[in-house]
């Protein structure tokens, strides 16, 4: 169980925000399979304010997509108060605070992971966005540091964080210089853990039972944010939640048959919610997160970029049988 001020999970195991992975399809999806909370895409807040139409379309949820967080970006402290004041008047269950992101469009302009080298900045963008959120838990996801990966930036954001009256801290165990390279340094997320006291949320390289058991074990964290491994995979979150609650039976991995079942499904909710079109450039990317590592994936990926309607997805997805040259394919890396 997790509490945050006026939120109380069940499960301790979360999903990331991911821009361009988490939309509606995928949330619902994985809530299906036993995730329970879940995250939209980071949002801009300049253009959350401004109205932007393709931010409310990143913002689409349902009645079933609940409970959802809501993760705003920027650098500019009144802007992060209004938008945050948006999203509570939008109904979501939990704000997040992007220092995290380390895509040089979003840290090149101070905002996401720029702003652990910032704590003036930092102190303002938390204290314009508590003041504006009345009822919902804030929270902020962030790095270990710029480019010093010890965790003291993040242990001095994370002490600052939490006098502003944050309710909870995530923090990934890389560097903004890192990118998504090497691996996650759970001793160095436990070194915020010592500086603080609310509730601290652990996420890097968590792609098994074991993993989340590790990060909980050497970081002490309260609660584990699955970002990465979840692609292509709405079955980790049941996964982790038995293997941090003590159970040691075997995981009874899927097979290629539910796989394919699973995407189709995935693709169905993509088409409800989607134009064509715009589903079917979406879903190169997404078919390939299902199928990784599988022989051949190459091919299939292949096959799929030059797809030209959900008719001709679906026979791709229904034909492939897992054999041929083996093959790997990178997904899609998220703040």
């Amino acid at each position: 169980m997790l509490k945050l001020k006026s939120l109380t999970l069940k499960s301790n195991v979360i999903q990331s925000p991911m821009a361009g992975c988490t939309d509606l399809a995928y949330r619902i999806l994985s809530r299906r399979y036993g995730m329970e909370f879940a995250f939209l895409e980071m949002v801009s807040a300049e253009a959350l304010v401004r109205g932007h139409a393709g931010t409310h379309e990143l913002m689409k949820t349902s009645p079933e997509d609940r409970p959802l967080g809501a993760q705003i970006v920027g650098c500019r402290p009144e802007a992060m108060g209004e938008a945050a004041a948006i999203v509570e008047g939008m109904g979501y269950d939990l704000l997040d605070i992007n220092f995290g992101c380390p895509v040089p469009k979003v840290a090149g302009q101070g905002a996401g992971s720029a702003l652990l080298a910032q704590p003036e900045k930092a102190e303002q963008i938390f204290r314009s966005v508590v003041k504006a959120v009345k009822r919902i838990p804030v929270t902020v996801k962030m790095r270990l540091g710029v480019a010093d990966g010890s965790g003291r930036e993040a242990a001095r954001i994370a002490r600052i964080a939490q006098d502003c009256g944050l309710d909870a801290i995530t923090v990934h165990g890389r560097t903004r210089v890192q990118g998504y390279s090497g691996q996650a340094d759970y001793e160095a997320i436990a070194r915020v853990r010592e500086a603080v006291s609310i509730p601290l949320i652990g996420n890097g390289d968590v792609l098994c039972g074991e993993d989340a058991e590790r990060l909980r074990r050497t970081a002490g964290v309260d609660g584990v944010m699955i970002g990465r491994g979840g692609l292509g995979n709405p079955w980790i979150f049941k996964q982790i939640e038995r293997s941090l609650s003590g159970d040691r039976s075997p995981v009874q991995e899927p097979d290629l048959a539910t796989k394919k079942r699973v995407l189709l499904e995935h693709l169905e909710l993509e088409l409800a919610h989607r134009e064509e079109r715009t589903v079917i450039a979406h879903m190169r990317r997404i078919a390939c997160w299902y199928f990784k590592n599988l022989p051949g994936v190459a091919q299939f990926r292949g096959r799929i970029n030059v797809c030209q309607s959900a008719v001709e997805l679906r026979h791709l997805i229904e034909s492939f049988d897992g054999q041929g040259p083996t093959g790997t394919e990178d997904v899609a890396a998220a703040a």
